[in-house]
């Protein structure tokens, strides 16, 4: 008998007729309807193609034309944490919960598993994500198995919490949909250290969707560390919801993968509430990273602040776009959005695309992108002085990315990202 395999989309919705009995909530009607719906809005609509404006410099056939297994969650020997940065730690394993590589006791704030927690989770599941416009949130909707479940109660501060992502060795092409929710009460506080990696000679797809709630005064820090291993994919989208006095601190650092997508929608929805969205992309020869923000100041005296910067090297190609949309409720809006990019290879390719749609009249929001290359006087000088070529221009990128990470006011996610960062030049040349 031939084994029919279903590739692309196909393969997606196949895998939802298999699966639908034994996916999380199938006994509760609500959960049932949000994955029909999504299931529907995908099957309608596919992978996006470069056709669609917004995907127009990001080409998806690399995973749309692959066929991929669910995933069999076995962490082997050769798998191993990345070392803890914090007291408390949710450990997913191909988007699945794993309680027993997990620190999760003794916390001052509720965190678990989103697939045991459903029941309770009507309303709250999919009150912010778009499934009918994005195309791959609806497939996140409709085969998502597990997630990260975070409540901070009223003027909580909940120190630093890790969560790690980890893709399983395996044989065949897998794909993981993990849905994590995470909501802030008045006045709360949280950072976020997050870290995906994977195996180097396996195939997947990490297909993550959070949906970020920060009530009055709360403050979340998010840094996200992505070290997916070279055959990985991950198209990641964020979004939050930022209401007012609160503060939304998002960096984002793009060293692995493939192909790599992370998008983040964000709602300044209160007075005097604050979004920062900073990010690095380092990038050697094969890699794509494409880094889309929508940011919607929605209410007046907001304030936001993007710097993403690229480094690209061999024939490797990065993307930016970035719009900000400011309502005409949003008087004295402040907004800034810079894009740099520095390439260390002829063959390099940026694409930059920022966006301003203001339709206030008390607003100052600026933006800019510039592409570059390494200063050869700069780096002349430090050769002067003895320094091998490969550590000057470590030392010269390290310094070009400085500017976004010192944006992040928070110690411990700071000390996270530079370590991520620190010597990358001189690994990638050795």
């Amino acid at each position: 008998m031939n084994t029919v395999v279903h590739s692309g989309a196909e393969g997606f919705l196949h895998r939802f007729e298999g699966l639908r009995a034994r996916l999380p909530g199938q006994r509760l009607a609500w959960v049932q309807a949000l994955r029909e719906a999504a299931a529907e809005q995908f099957r309608v609509a596919g992978f996006p193609t470069r056709r669609v404006e917004a995907w127009k410099y990001t080409d998806l056939r690399p995973v749309s034309d692959a066929a991929f297994d669910e995933a069999l969650t076995i962490l082997g020997d050769g798998d191993t944490l990345p070392a803890p940065r914090g007291e408390r730690r949710a450990v997913f394993v191909d988007g699945r919960f794993r309680e027993e590589l997990s620190q999760i006791e003794g916390a001052s704030f509720a965190i678990g598993s989103l697939a045991e927690e459903l029941p309770r989770l009507e309303g709250r599941l999919g009150a912010l994500a778009r499934p009918a416009e994005e195309s791959l949130v609806a497939l996140n909707t409709m085969l998502f198995e597990d997630g990260l479940l975070v409540t901070v109660p009223t003027g909580v501060a909940g120190g630093v919490l890790e969560l790690c992502s980890l893709a399983s060795r395996s044989e065949r092409p897998s794909a993981f949909h993990p849905r994590h929710l995470i909501r802030l009460e008045s006045g709360a506080s949280l950072t976020i250290v997050e870290e995906a990696s994977g195996p180097e000679d396996t195939r997947y797809l990490h297909n993550p969707v959070f949906e970020i709630e920060l009530a009055e005064g709360a403050v979340l820090t998010h840094a996200r560390i992505q070290r997916e291993g070279v055959k990985g994919f991950q198209l990641g989208t964020v979004y939050a919801r930022i209401e007012a006095g609160a503060t939304y601190d998002n960096f984002t650092l793009n060293a692995g993968a493939r192909l790599v997508r992370n998008e983040i929608h964000a709602v300044l929805a209160g007075p005097k509430s604050a979004c920062h969205m900073n990010g690095a992309q380092l990038l050697r020869a094969g890699q794509h990273a494409d880094t889309t923000t929508v940011l919607d100041h929605a209410a007046p005296d907001c304030a936001s602040r993007q710097t993403y910067k690229t480094v690209l090297q061999g024939k490797s190609r990065g993307v930016f776009q970035g719009k900000i949309h400011v309502h005409q409720v949003a008087q004295r809006t402040d907004g800034y959005q810079m894009n740099q990019a520095l390439l260390l290879s002829p063959d390099a390719e940026i694409d930059s695309k920022p966006q301003l749609e203001i339709y206030a009249d008390d607003v100052k929001c600026s933006h800019g992108a510039t592409v570059g290359a390494l200063d050869a006087d700069q780096l002349f000088y430090l050769r002067a002085r003895g320094i091998p070529e490969a550590k000057a221009r470590s030392i010269l990128v390290e310094a070009f990315l400085q500017e976004a990470i010192e944006g992040v006011t928070d110690e411990t996610a700071r000390a996270a990202l530079e370590s991520a960062v620190a010597g990358w030049w001189e690994k990638e040349a050795a």
